[in-house]
């Protein structure tokens, strides 16, 4: 009797421990996604900030309204 128990033990053991190293994958795979996306997110506000001072700081351009020819 305590062999039966003590097997189905250590398949239960064996399933939890299974499932314990999927979870652990996911959680260390959406971490570094959720880095990634960190990190994109600030290049993105740099780059915006340094376009908008750039915008800010060139004169806007006069330009002639285009010629419409009709066909």
């Amino acid at each position: 009797m305590t062999e039966n128990s003590s097997k189905t033990r250590q398949q239960a053991e064996l399933a939890f421990s299974k499932t314990q190293t999927e979870y652990l994958a996911r959680s260390r795979t959406i971490s570094e996604i959720d880095a990634v996306a960190a990190e994109r997110e600030a290049k993105t506000a740099r780059l915006r900030e340094l376009r908008l001072e750039k915008e800010a700081n060139t004169e806007p351009k006069v330009t002639k309204p285009k010629k419409v020819t009709k066909r």
